[in-house]
Protein backbone atom coordinates (compact mmCIF):
# COMPACT_ATOMS: atom_id res chain seq x y z
CA UNK A 1 0.00 0.00 0.00
CA UNK A 2 1.55 3.32 -1.23
CA UNK A 3 1.39 6.12 1.12
CA UNK A 4 0.52 8.87 -1.61
CA UNK A 5 2.67 12.18 -0.55
CA UNK A 6 0.51 14.32 -2.59
CA UNK A 7 -2.11 13.32 0.55
CA UNK A 8 0.28 13.21 3.47
CA UNK A 9 1.57 17.40 2.77
CA UNK A 10 -1.73 18.96 3.02
CA UNK A 11 -2.58 17.21 6.25
CA UNK A 12 0.86 18.11 7.71
CA UNK A 13 -0.07 21.56 6.38
CA UNK A 14 -3.32 21.36 7.62
CA UNK A 15 -2.31 20.09 11.61
CA UNK A 16 -0.98 22.09 13.75
CA UNK A 17 0.07 19.32 17.04
CA UNK A 18 3.36 17.60 17.10
CA UNK A 19 5.88 20.80 16.54
CA UNK A 20 8.16 23.17 18.27
CA UNK A 21 7.32 21.22 21.46
CA UNK A 22 10.37 19.14 22.32
CA UNK A 23 13.57 21.05 23.33
CA UNK A 24 16.92 19.88 22.60
CA UNK A 25 18.89 17.57 25.14
CA UNK A 26 21.76 20.65 25.10
CA UNK A 27 22.90 23.54 24.66
CA UNK A 28 25.26 23.64 22.32
CA UNK A 29 28.78 25.37 22.94
CA UNK A 30 29.99 28.82 21.00
CA UNK A 31 29.02 32.59 20.28
CA UNK A 32 25.77 33.49 18.77
CA UNK A 33 25.68 34.26 15.41
CA UNK A 34 26.77 37.66 14.03
CA UNK A 35 24.50 39.67 12.09
CA UNK A 36 26.17 39.20 8.73
CA UNK A 37 25.78 35.19 9.40
CA UNK A 38 22.40 36.32 9.70
CA UNK A 39 21.78 38.48 6.60
CA UNK A 40 24.03 35.27 4.45
CA UNK A 41 21.61 32.83 6.03
CA UNK A 42 18.50 34.49 5.36
CA UNK A 43 19.86 35.09 1.63
CA UNK A 44 20.77 31.51 1.14
CA UNK A 45 17.40 30.18 2.31
CA UNK A 46 15.71 32.31 -0.09
CA UNK A 47 18.26 31.87 -2.84
CA UNK A 48 19.59 28.60 -2.86
CA UNK A 49 17.22 25.46 -3.97
CA UNK A 50 17.27 22.47 -1.01
CA UNK A 51 15.38 19.81 -2.93
CA UNK A 52 16.89 17.14 -0.98
CA UNK A 53 15.18 18.42 2.56
CA UNK A 54 11.93 19.38 0.77
CA UNK A 55 11.42 15.86 0.72
CA UNK A 56 12.03 14.46 3.97
CA UNK A 57 7.85 15.37 4.32
CA UNK A 58 7.33 12.87 7.32
CA UNK A 59 7.92 13.60 11.46
CA UNK A 60 7.86 10.32 13.24
CA UNK A 61 8.79 10.05 16.92
CA UNK A 62 9.83 7.16 18.46
CA UNK A 63 12.52 6.07 20.62
CA UNK A 64 16.00 3.97 20.40
CA UNK A 65 18.61 2.28 23.18
CA UNK A 66 22.36 2.04 22.54
CA UNK A 67 23.14 -1.55 20.92
CA UNK A 68 24.52 -3.44 23.99
CA UNK A 69 23.12 -1.13 26.42
CA UNK A 70 19.38 -1.25 26.96
CA UNK A 71 19.52 1.10 29.70
CA UNK A 72 20.64 3.76 27.60
CA UNK A 73 17.65 5.11 25.74
CA UNK A 74 16.04 8.25 24.51
CA UNK A 75 13.51 9.87 22.55
CA UNK A 76 14.51 10.10 18.88
CA UNK A 77 12.35 12.77 16.22
CA UNK A 78 12.81 11.22 12.81
CA UNK A 79 12.00 13.80 9.87
CA UNK A 80 11.96 10.72 6.54
CA UNK A 81 11.87 10.80 2.96
CA UNK A 82 10.20 7.92 1.15
CA UNK A 83 12.69 7.17 -1.89
CA UNK A 84 10.12 4.26 -3.30
CA UNK A 85 8.84 1.69 -2.10
CA UNK A 86 11.17 -0.16 -0.61
CA UNK A 87 13.20 2.04 0.64
CA UNK A 88 13.35 5.26 3.14
CA UNK A 89 15.84 7.66 4.79
CA UNK A 90 15.19 9.84 7.39
CA UNK A 91 17.77 12.59 9.36
CA UNK A 92 17.27 11.72 13.73
CA UNK A 93 17.03 14.91 15.72
CA UNK A 94 17.20 15.37 19.27
CA UNK A 95 14.00 17.41 19.23
CA UNK A 96 11.82 19.54 17.17
CA UNK A 97 12.34 23.06 17.46
CA UNK A 98 14.86 25.12 15.70
CA UNK A 99 17.72 24.67 17.94
CA UNK A 100 17.81 20.87 17.94
CA UNK A 101 20.71 18.70 16.68
CA UNK A 102 21.13 15.97 14.40
CA UNK A 103 21.41 12.62 16.56
CA UNK A 104 22.23 10.38 13.25
CA UNK A 105 20.20 8.81 10.50
CA UNK A 106 18.36 6.04 9.67
CA UNK A 107 17.75 3.93 6.40
CA UNK A 108 14.59 1.61 6.39
CA UNK A 109 13.87 -0.70 3.96
CA UNK A 110 10.97 -3.72 3.22
CA UNK A 111 11.07 -7.52 3.80
CA UNK A 112 11.52 -7.35 0.10
CA UNK A 113 15.31 -5.96 0.60
CA UNK A 114 15.98 -7.14 3.67
CA UNK A 115 16.23 -10.54 2.80
CA UNK A 116 18.79 -9.76 0.11
CA UNK A 117 21.16 -8.67 3.09
CA UNK A 118 24.34 -10.81 4.22
CA UNK A 119 23.65 -12.93 7.48
CA UNK A 120 26.12 -10.49 9.25
CA UNK A 121 24.71 -7.18 7.63
CA UNK A 122 21.29 -8.24 8.81
CA UNK A 123 22.78 -7.98 12.26
CA UNK A 124 23.11 -4.10 12.37
CA UNK A 125 19.42 -3.61 11.77
CA UNK A 126 16.11 -4.05 13.73
CA UNK A 127 12.49 -4.79 13.25
CA UNK A 128 9.86 -2.09 13.80
CA UNK A 129 7.07 -4.54 14.30
CA UNK A 130 7.06 -3.75 18.17
CA UNK A 131 7.43 0.03 17.75
CA UNK A 132 4.16 0.30 15.50
CA UNK A 133 2.19 -2.76 17.25
CA UNK A 134 2.75 -0.84 20.84
CA UNK A 135 2.02 2.59 19.57
CA UNK A 136 5.54 4.13 21.07
CA UNK A 137 6.01 4.70 17.49
CA UNK A 138 4.05 7.51 16.48
CA UNK A 139 3.33 10.52 13.76
CA UNK A 140 2.59 13.27 15.30
CA UNK A 141 0.11 15.89 13.93
CA UNK A 142 -1.09 13.65 11.10
CA UNK A 143 -5.28 12.47 11.71
CA UNK A 144 -5.78 8.87 12.61
CA UNK A 145 -6.81 7.68 9.41
CA UNK A 146 -3.40 8.91 8.06
CA UNK A 147 -1.20 7.75 10.48
CA UNK A 148 -2.52 4.26 10.74
CA UNK A 149 -2.00 3.96 6.94
CA UNK A 150 1.90 5.00 7.28
CA UNK A 151 1.73 2.40 9.94
CA UNK A 152 0.32 -0.49 7.85
CA UNK A 153 3.59 0.24 5.83
CA UNK A 154 6.14 0.58 8.61
CA UNK A 155 5.21 -2.56 10.36
CA UNK A 156 7.33 -4.87 9.00
CA UNK A 157 10.23 -2.61 7.81
CA UNK A 158 13.71 -2.66 9.21
CA UNK A 159 15.79 0.08 10.58
CA UNK A 160 19.69 0.61 10.45
CA UNK A 161 20.44 2.82 13.03
CA UNK A 162 23.46 4.73 13.57
CA UNK A 163 23.71 7.80 15.79
CA UNK A 164 26.78 10.42 15.76
CA UNK A 165 25.53 13.07 18.34
CA UNK A 166 24.98 11.93 21.59
CA UNK A 167 22.96 14.68 22.86
CA UNK A 168 21.36 12.36 25.20
CA UNK A 169 24.02 11.58 26.93
CA UNK A 170 25.19 15.78 27.68
CA UNK A 171 27.70 15.58 24.51
CA UNK A 172 27.92 18.99 24.22
CA UNK A 173 29.85 18.47 20.60
CA UNK A 174 29.79 15.09 18.64
CA UNK A 175 32.75 13.52 20.37
CA UNK A 176 33.45 9.60 20.11
CA UNK A 177 32.83 6.93 17.83
CA UNK A 178 29.21 6.58 16.04
CA UNK A 179 27.09 4.38 17.59
CA UNK A 180 24.92 1.34 16.64
CA UNK A 181 21.06 1.81 17.71
CA UNK A 182 18.48 -0.90 18.23
CA UNK A 183 14.52 -0.50 18.82
CA UNK A 184 12.33 -2.10 21.38
CA UNK A 185 10.65 -5.60 21.18
CA UNK A 186 8.84 -6.74 23.99
CA UNK A 187 6.85 -4.91 26.51
CA UNK A 188 9.04 -3.62 29.89
CA UNK A 189 11.87 -3.08 27.84
CA UNK A 190 11.23 0.88 27.06
CA UNK A 191 11.08 2.93 30.53
CA UNK A 192 7.58 3.85 31.45
CA UNK A 193 8.91 7.69 32.46
CA UNK A 194 10.29 8.19 29.01
CA UNK A 195 6.75 7.02 27.34
CA UNK A 196 4.81 8.70 29.67
CA UNK A 197 6.97 12.29 29.29
CA UNK A 198 6.70 12.17 25.71
CA UNK A 199 2.55 11.57 25.69
CA UNK A 200 2.26 14.50 27.90
CA UNK A 201 4.41 17.12 26.02
CA UNK A 202 2.83 16.25 22.92
CA UNK A 203 -0.69 15.34 24.18
CA UNK A 204 -1.14 12.05 23.02
CA UNK A 205 -1.95 8.83 24.21
CA UNK A 206 0.37 5.68 23.48
CA UNK A 207 -2.04 3.09 24.81
CA UNK A 208 -5.01 4.58 22.51
CA UNK A 209 -2.94 4.33 19.64
CA UNK A 210 -2.05 0.57 20.32
CA UNK A 211 -5.62 -0.23 20.24
CA UNK A 212 -6.29 1.57 17.11
CA UNK A 213 -3.25 -0.38 15.49
CA UNK A 214 -4.70 -3.93 16.81
CA UNK A 215 -6.30 -4.74 13.42
CA UNK A 216 -2.97 -4.49 12.34
CA UNK A 217 -1.14 -8.02 11.47
CA UNK A 218 1.35 -8.52 13.34
CA UNK A 219 4.45 -9.18 10.45
CA UNK A 220 6.72 -12.61 10.61
CA UNK A 221 10.21 -10.81 11.81
CA UNK A 222 13.55 -12.57 10.25
CA UNK A 223 15.89 -14.08 12.91
CA UNK A 224 18.50 -12.20 12.13
CA UNK A 225 17.49 -8.71 13.14
CA UNK A 226 17.39 -7.49 16.15
CA UNK A 227 20.64 -10.03 16.99
CA UNK A 228 21.01 -8.19 20.36
CA UNK A 229 18.40 -10.87 21.67
CA UNK A 230 20.09 -13.56 21.07
CA UNK A 231 23.49 -12.01 22.51
CA UNK A 232 25.25 -11.25 19.02
CA UNK A 233 25.81 -7.59 19.29
CA UNK A 234 27.48 -5.59 17.18
CA UNK A 235 28.44 -1.96 17.45
CA UNK A 236 31.02 0.67 16.21
CA UNK A 237 34.51 1.47 16.92
CA UNK A 238 37.14 4.02 16.17
CA UNK A 239 40.23 2.21 14.73
CA UNK A 240 43.68 3.10 14.01
CA UNK A 241 44.01 0.41 10.78
CA UNK A 242 44.48 2.78 8.46
CA UNK A 243 43.72 -0.20 6.01
CA UNK A 244 39.88 -0.59 7.08
CA UNK A 245 38.37 1.92 5.22
CA UNK A 246 40.27 0.58 2.26
CA UNK A 247 38.99 -3.01 2.36
CA UNK A 248 35.26 -1.47 2.46
CA UNK A 249 35.65 0.53 -0.59
CA UNK A 250 33.05 -1.02 -3.12
CA UNK A 251 34.22 0.84 -5.99
CA UNK A 252 37.64 1.05 -7.91
CA UNK A 253 41.08 2.33 -6.36
CA UNK A 254 42.87 5.38 -7.85
CA UNK A 255 44.69 4.77 -10.81
CA UNK A 256 48.32 5.42 -8.17
CA UNK A 257 47.76 2.67 -5.69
Amino acid sequence: MKINTITIIPLLLLTACGGNNTKSYINEPGQDKTAKDKILNTGADLLQDKSPLAAFNVYLDGFHFYNGNMQAQMEAHHYVSQLNEDIYQAIIFDGNAKDSKIMGVEYIITPRLFKTLSQEEKKLWHSHHYEVKSGSLIAPGLPAVAEKELMEKLVSTYGKTIHTWHTDQQRELPLGAPMLMMGFTKDGQLKDSLLKDRDERLKISSEKRKQQRNDIPMPKVDPMANSWEKGQVRQFTVSDNVDSAKHKHQGPLPIDQ
